[in-house]
């Protein structure tokens, strides 16, 4: 599978809450403007991995992932905090129930068909400290991200994990 595959370098790992495409400058103020707001609403959170998957399915996989477990119920609200505020600057809200989890490959070409994955009975946790507007720009060797602002979430927050 390694060559039908394109792996996500490590460095780029991330979770996506919501994906905007291309916006021009002015609206880059506005959407920076309107998630400001949120940091402070909630304090940080840990996240675990949990276990492996593909979109649409591990028959036709296009995208191998790591699934979210623990921290993934504060991560569904911050995506839906996210869509809240950004639809008045017309962007669309998702169709589909937010999931959380971090890409770690693409298949190249033609959809792959992956075997059983056993997950390691212990996979790395983190914590969520900030949201982060990134602009991702393609290149031959894969996607470039850029941090263009950050949103550290707050201690006093009163929402994420009860």
């Amino acid at each position: 599978m390694a060559g039908e595959v394109r792996w996500v370098r490590p460095e780029n790992l991330h979770l996506t809450l919501k994906f905007l495409g291309e916006i021009s400058d002015d609206d880059l103020s506005l959407v920076s403007g309107a998630l400001e707001p949120l940091g402070p609403r909630y304090a940080p959170f840990e996240a675990g991995l949990s276990g492996f998957g593909a979109f649409p399915s591990p028959k036709r996989a296009r995208i191998v992932w790591a699934g979210i477990g623990e921290g993934s119920e504060p991560l569904r609200s911050l995506a839906r905090d996210v869509e809240a505020s950004l639809e008045p600057l017309g962007f669309v809200r998702e169709g589909r129930e937010y999931t959380p989890h971090l890409t770690l490959g693409r298949a190249r070409g033609r959809p792959v068909r992956l075997g059983a994955v056993e997950s390691p009975s212990a996979l790395p946790g983190f914590t969520v400290t900030g949201v982060e507007l990134v602009e991702s720009t393609l290149g031959a060797a894969g996607a470039t991200y850029s941090t263009l602002a950050t949103y550290p979430l707050s201690e006093n927050g009163d929402q994420g994990p009860d």
